[in-house]
């Protein structure tokens, strides 16, 4: 008899697939790519909060951001087929973000005048520091000395850190929905207005679409409306931070991907080992490792599995150890973690398959290499660019103080 994991056991109220059962290949698709869309926001939001503290520039950024999520796709997948097989999405962590600083702030990095050198350096400190952290959570997960550990996690004390688990999207989303409150508090109250209230209402007969895809059609309307406020010049005399955080052309990630790219491992650089910065972040993952315990919990409770034993739960911080290897070798400007949005997915959609994640993994790994439909909406605004200044249409207008930006990328 073949060996299973994670036996199914009684069904959670409203469950409608588990953790060996899938749904149809076309819902199976959308809710792989809806998994891949939430986790790109934090896949973009990582990068674009430290790389310019490190000195680097859009293009840089928009490289580091393809390599977290080309990294991504590939932990994903290894927790799925050999980790802990819990339908979880490995992503970056904001629990590394307080160590990156530390590295950042070093004053022997500070001190390198040239911005794109300093960037280059402090890349390879931070691939350094993650290679050894990395070391110590692989250590701790293939001697079965974290499961020992987890034997005296009781409910009393788990309930907690599942609890702060659900609070992670409150703790990550809510600042960046003050950011821009006429684009955060619509998408807000559409997410729950679908998911809450409009779940029994189908307009397909035999598919819940509200309840299944909510994050897919709230992200296109919000999309589109933020769009509309953009030509409309509804931003045209804010603040800067303002514009940064409200209107859809002030990334510039789009302009400055390359047409291809297939990340490798050292592609920054061969790393530079520190004492100091391996011990920042060595807590760092300890950190993490507590987060990802509480969100195996959480990720088997929602996809009907059972508690995941002692050998079961170090195994899989021994595979994101791997993915910590990983993302030091090839420089993703953070450590992973099991993304707890992505677990909360999983109660809200009220689909645990496994087989949506290892899709969603595809995902990542495809789109994280393809930047060449970027390159042509970079093609398409600069034929925009060639009409005249003086158009009355805002969305001509609208690009006339980017043209100059983009000569500076380009220069």
């Amino acid at each position: 008899m073949a060996d299973i994991t994670h036996p199914p056991m009684e069904q959670l109220q409203d469950l409608e697939y588990c953790i060996d059962s899938n749904p149809p290949w076309a819902e199976t698709v959308l809710l792989a790519f809806q998994n891949y869309i939430l986790m790109l926001g934090t896949t973009v939001m990582i990068p674009a909060f430290l790389v310019p503290l490190m000195g680097g520039t859009n293009g840089d950024k928009a490289r580091v951001i393809q390599t977290l999520l080309f990294v991504a796709g590939i932990n994903t997948l290894l927790q799925a087929l050999f980790g802990t097989r819990l339908p979880a999405v490995v992503g970056g962590s904001y629990a590394y973000a307080i160590s990156i600083l530390y590295i950042i702030n070093d004053s022997s990095l500070q001190q390198i005048s040239e911005p794109h050198a300093r960037f280059t350096q402090t890349m390879r400190a931070i691939q350094g520091a993650l290679i050894v952290a990395a070391s110590i959570q692989i250590i701790l997960g293939y001697s079965q000395v974290w499961g020992l550990f987890s034997r005296f996690f009781s409910p009393l004390g788990m309930a907690p850190v599942v609890g702060l688990v659900g609070f992670g999207l409150f703790q990550r989303g809510f600042p960046a929905l003050g950011n821009c409150v006429e684009i955060g508090i619509p998408m807000l109250l559409l997410v729950i207005g679908l998911s809450q209230y409009l779940k029994h209402v189908r307009p397909l007969r035999d598919l819940p679409i509200f309840e299944r895809f909510p994050i897919l059609i709230c992200i296109t309307i919000i999309w589109i409306y933020a769009v509309i406020l953009t030509a409309c010049g509804a931003y045209r005399n804010k603040p800067p931070m303002t514009q940064v955080s409200c209107r859809t052309d002030k990334a510039y990630l789009i302009t400055t991907a390359p047409w291809f790219m297939f990340p490798y491992p050292l592609q920054w650089g061969p790393p530079t080992f520190s004492a100091g910065h391996s011990f920042a972040m060595m807590s760092a993952v300890l950190v993490s490792m507590v987060e990802s315990t509480g969100a195996y919990m959480a990720a088997s409770r929602l996809a009907i599995a059972t508690p995941p034993p002692a050998y079961v739960l170090s195994r899989g911080i021994g595979w994101q150890g791997i993915g910590v290897l990983l993302d030091g070798l090839y420089g993703t400007c953070t450590g992973s973690t099991i993304s707890v949005e992505n677990v909360g997915l999983l109660g809200l959609t009220r689909v645990g398959s496994r087989r949506v994640v290892q899709i969603s993994a595809g995902f990542m790994i495809f789109f994280s290499t393809l930047g060449w439909y970027m390159q042509i909406m970079k093609t398409l605004n600069s034929g925009v660019k060639s009409f005249n200044y003086h158009s009355p249409y805002p969305y001509i207008e609208m690009h006339k103080p980017l043209s100059f930006e983009y000569q500076k990328l380009m220069v």
